[in-house]
């Protein structure tokens, strides 16, 4: 475990940025309240096994007493490196991008499901939209109860989704909190294999 460099710090922020905006910087500076100091400390960023953790300063000196290969994890997984150095936001990020969010979705209820099994967001679907979503951004879709579903990208620009015929796609699925399912079935499989 050791912290990013310069460059990997570069890609999770510009990622992240795709997401929150200038609400990275609530992310970055936010207090942590967590082990046995008084003074609260910090969240930062950690890279293990081409994993990337946002945990706290404390858990990050406590963590240093296993041994590397014995760590399993540590933190929140927001998201790892493919072995091209790209970087891939996954679904445990969710409730960081949710609450730090600058786009936003909502679905009806009879397309939530249809989101929930890795299909696209359909402009029939669409319960409501925040304004000024540009295409290529990142959106956090909700239900229309406030419950974060997932994420993924805006196809079409807020202006552009209002003159679109029912099955034109808005969003372009990246990740739901239906994959903890699928990779259950997924795992249970390659056990029985």
């Amino acid at each position: 475990m050791r912290p990013l460099d310069e460059k990997e710090t570069t890609v999770v922020f510009e990622k992240l940025f795709k997401f929150t905006g200038n609400n990275l910087k609530n992310i970055v500076e936010n207090p942590s309240h967590e082990g046995p100091d008084k003074d609260p400390g910090r969240y930062c960023f950690r890279l293990h096994k081409n994993k990337v953790y946002y945990v706290s300063d404390s858990l990050v000196k406590r963590a240093t007493n296993v041994a590397r290969p014995k760590l399993a994890s540590i933190g929140t997984c927001i998201g790892r490196f493919t072995h091209g150095g790209n970087f891939h936001l996954t679904i445990e990020c969710l409730n960081l991008l949710a609450a730090n969010a600058k786009h936003k979705v909502w679905l009806k209820p009879t397309s939530e499901m249809s989101f929930l099994y890795a299909n696209h967001v359909l402009k029939g679907g669409l319960g409501r939209i925040t304004e000024s979503i540009a295409p290529g951004d990142g959106v956090v879709v909700f239900s229309m109860s406030d419950l974060p579903l997932g994420f993924g990208i805006a196809a079409k620009s807020t202006q552009d989704c209002r003159k679109l015929d029912p099955n034109a796609i808005v969003v372009l699925h990246q990740a739901d909190i239906g994959e903890y399912l699928r990779m259950e079935n997924q795992s249970e499989q390659l056990i029985e294999e």
